[in-house]
């Protein structure tokens, strides 16, 4: 059989096509992942870190991002301001352009001034403090503002004819439930409501909230609000059941995880909660992600284990579209509108995110979403 030459002027070019095939980079890129991995958000910093690693997984598993496998890198904070600030700081001089997380207001308020001394973005899944609304920084966010949350709890709860509130929360994540309380008061005494009382309590291993229950009730009102995490919040609720069976009881969206429900048990029979996460959604997509996370992790994945694989979505969307002259944040709030797997995530020029938000009331032990 006879080959054919090829022509003498075609070699050269066909040589430095090999030479630029060969040359294509194919090196991991590196993603941060940092939340509570240990202690009373577990849950909330688990779920996240899981939704991420499944979108990280499904997305190696079709190619990964232009020929290149993503790579998780990922960090506790452990619930504490300076070992969040170690953490974050390491992700930084790994040269990581951009890190998931932390899941909680307290830790992003520690983390934030590291990552505006760098090129590195924070992107959280659920960090909703108004605090860090606003500002050209390198803070972004697929959450809304606990004012979404707060206003519309409030209002329902006002609606119901609700007007005495006792309120209770965690001031060891003061930017978040102090946020969340301003916001909620604003609504509901314009409405014509009262708060007749409030108290303030750290989380720590060892609280039983026996005092705190009695204090709250001893005020007489017709609906208690409690900003805590699922633990602190689960106790809380019980002991207050104790007392009184029957007083409404309203939560931030911060303690709406699997646990809560696991840890209540019947002391949080009834309770509503104002959240992003609509767990009677037939929708595919949404199934389809649900049975791919039961799948892998076999639990469910509540609304931590959606909003990490959000964020997700949102970051590889970004790192596909960049054009190589743009930054991944000039890139993310040039984009502005992303799809998540329940809905619509447009994200503002600050960084800041607007998404639909429902009411949910626990009933035989699930999250019941009433509108």
């Amino acid at each position: 059989m006879r080959i054919a030459k090829l022509p003498l002027a075609l070699i050269p070019v066909l040589a430095v096509m090999a030479i630029l095939s060969s040359c294509k980079d194919s090196s991991p890129i590196k993603i941060g992942f940092v939340a509570g991995l240990t202690g009373k958000v577990a849950d909330l910093g688990v779920g996240g870190r899981n939704g991420v690693m499944l979108a990280v997984e499904q997305r190696n598993a079709a190619g990964g991002i232009n020929g290149r496998p993503l790579e998780l890198v990922i960090r506790n904070d452990e619930q504490n301001p300076d070992t969040a600030k170690k953490v974050i700081s390491e992700l930084v001089a790994q040269n990581i352009e951009a890190v998931i997380g932390p899941m909680t207001s307290s830790m992003a308020m520690a983390m934030v001034p590291v990552v505006n001394s760098s090129q590195t973005i924070l992107l959280s899944p659920t960090v909703t403090t108004k605090d860090l609304g606003g500002r050209d920084d390198n803070f972004l966010r697929v959450m809304s503002t606990t004012a979404t949350y707060a206003e519309k709890s409030a209002a329902y709860q006002f609606n119901l004819g609700r007007r005495r509130v006792s309120a209770i929360y965690d001031v060891g994540n003061k930017s978040y439930t102090e946020s969340w309380f301003n916001d909620f008061r604003s609504t509901f005494e314009k409405l014509g409501g009262k708060v007749v009382s409030v108290s303030q309590f750290k989380s720590e291993a060892d609280i039983r909230f026996a005092h705190n229950a009695t204090e709250i009730l001893s005020f007489k009102p017709d609906l208690v609000l409690i900003l805590a995490n699922s633990v602190d919040a689960g106790t809380l609720c019980q002991q207050i059941r104790k007392h009184d069976a029957k007083v409404p009881i309203v939560l931030s969206e911060w303690a709406s995880t699997e646990a809560l429900i696991d840890l209540g048990g019947s002391g949080v029979e009834g309770i509503t909660i104002a959240q992003f996460l609509n767990r009677s959604d037939s929708s595919q997509k949404f199934q389809e992600f649900r049975s791919a996370y039961l799948k892998r992790f076999g639990k469910e994945p509540g609304f931590a284990g959606m909003a990490g694989y959000d964020s997700a979505l949102v970051l590889m969307e970004a790192l596909r579209t960049r054009p190589a002259s743009r930054s991944l944040k000039e890139t993310i709030i040039g984009k502005g509108t992303f799809n998540g797997v329940q809905q619509q995530i447009t994200i503002d020029k600050f960084g800041d995110a607007t998404r639909n938000t429902y009411i949910t009331v626990i009933k035989d032990g699930k999250y019941i979403t009433l509108q």
